[in-house]
């Protein structure tokens, strides 16, 4: 339980970072605004045409009479929609974070710039053009993997009362994990570690993860709230990923500094 809410400090934290420095939080913006205006205009489409093509694509149900045609086509436009809404909600962070490598580059190394005791940054030495394909492959493989789950989580829940209480529960703990690791991924990567590793790392504490990943699923889910949110959510996931890595941090330090002052003075 410790950990729980020791990753969500860390979400907290994040976003005290960016309100300290605003300009990183204005360009952190970007990126954010251009996906959600992708994504709005996908939904408005899918919403405008999506029976067009659930008739396209059901043509056996034609010589149906009524009112079965109807229930039947309505059914599977809402499936479609509710499909539409969770692929937007699993790969909102991953599409963004893609447009806006550069900008969150900068942001986690600001971060891992102010609190490291040396006032130093890790840095990949990789050219940008190699930094986006790997950042790209991974967040396919990523995205494969919550939309995996997210089928199975969508089935599932048409199972009488389970569907309906503990299936949503556990839909937001992984959807908590995947974006935690999407969002590490930025610092991470910078370190040179590998996707196979970054997920055996954050599996070793995934309460931590939870912490962090699953408030902000949930905020997520408001619209507009994810554009505001993301540049303080990369910074906190800086934060988190230092400590996955036993990383200390100007506040270690001071913190270490002052209970050796206790123990000498006692």
């Amino acid at each position: 339980m410790r950990d729980l809410g020791a990753g969500f400090k860390y979400l907290i934290k994040g976003q005290k970072w960016v309100a300290r420095h605003g300009r990183q939080y204005e360009f952190g913006l970007v990126p954010g605004l251009i996906t959600l205006v992708l994504y709005l205009a996908a939904l408005v489409a899918l919403a405008v045409w999506g029976d067009d093509f659930v008739a396209w694509a059901t043509p056996f149900a034609d010589d149906w009479s009524s009112p079965w045609l109807g229930l039947f086509r309505g059914f599977l436009t809402v499936v479609l929609y509710a499909l539409g809404l969770l692929l937007a909600v699993l790969t909102f962070t991953a599409v963004t974070l893609l447009i806006g490598q550069p900008f969150y580059e900068s942001l986690s190394e600001q971060v891992d710039r102010d609190v490291s005791p040396d006032g130093t940054a890790p840095e990949s030495g990789l050219p940008l053009w190699r930094e986006l394909w790997i950042s790209g492959r991974d967040s396919l493989r990523i995205v494969v993997r919550a939309l995996c789950w997210g089928v199975l989580l969508f089935a599932l829940g048409f199972v009488p009362v389970a569907g309906q209480t503990v299936v949503p529960v556990l839909g937001f703990f992984v959807t908590g994990f995947f974006l935690t690791e999407e969002l590490t991924a930025v610092a991470l990567q910078r370190r040179g570690v590998e996707l196979r590793d970054r997920l055996a790392l954050l599996r070793s504490r995934k309460t931590l993860v939870w912490g962090f990943g699953t408030p902000l699923s949930l905020a997520f889910l408001v619209p507009f709230v994810a554009v505001f949110l993301m540049p303080g959510a990369v910074a906190g996931a800086t934060l988190m990923a230092r400590e996955l890595l036993g990383e200390e941090t100007e506040e270690d330090s001071s913190e270490a500094d002052e209970s050796e002052e206790e123990n000498v003075s006692a």
